[in-house]
């Protein structure tokens, strides 16, 4: 389905892995009710807020809530290291869980799982064998197998290959969805706006 994406600048970790750094900082400065109108002008569906980390920014409740009354299915993309409780309850919550690798594991804010509802993702982007079994056993700890949302594991780009990944999903019949960074792999790496 086609998306639209509204990246917001700014982002309080560093991640090892991070593939947006560009958005740390700059950006073009803009009301909401003109981000709306671009969203539109685009005749998509659907549109992911994302970032850096969007939830930094003040303005984006407000946002999701004025592309929500334009009908539209909103998603929010977010660190996981900030409280996810004012996000509106129709947006689409997908919370990426900070794996060992990535150098912020210590940031994740474990509260945030009794917000997430069914339309809601975590996302584990594993880059070693010790991400994957970190996050094994944080689902185990947290009886995240028993919640209602869609547990997502994908790969650092060119760090661990996919395979590897869904082989180790397979043997240990984790109840997650292996996924990939399509984009990635459709254009180049590095492209943005895609």
């Amino acid at each position: 389905m086609l998306c639209a994406f509204v990246r917001l600048t700014g982002c309080h970790l560093r991640c090892t892995y991070c593939d947006s750094e560009f958005a740390f900082r700059g950006g073009t400065r803009m009301p909401n009710a003109q981000v709306v109108e671009q969203v539109k002008a685009l005749r998509t569906p659907m549109v992911e807020i994302t970032g850096g980390e969007p939830l930094l920014q003040p303005g984006v409740y407000p946002l999701m809530e004025a592309l929500l009354a334009e009908g539209l299915t909103v998603l929010l993309e977010t660190s996981g290291a900030i409280d996810v409780r004012l996000v509106p309850p129709a947006v689409h919550k997908i919370v990426d869980m900070k794996t060992p690798s990535s150098g912020e594991s210590d940031r994740n804010d474990v509260r945030n799982f009794s917000s997430m509802n069914a339309r809601d993702e975590m996302k584990f982007v594993i880059g070693s064998r010790e991400d994957y079994e970190w996050s094994k056993a944080l689902i185990a700890e947290h009886g995240l197998a028993t919640k209602p949302f869609a547990m997502l594991f994908s790969t650092v780009f060119d760090k661990l290959h996919p395979r590897e990944l869904a082989e180790w999903v397979i043997a240990d019949r984790l109840p997650v969805r292996f996924q990939l960074q399509m984009h990635k792999y459709v254009w180049e790496p590095e492209a943005r706006g895609v």
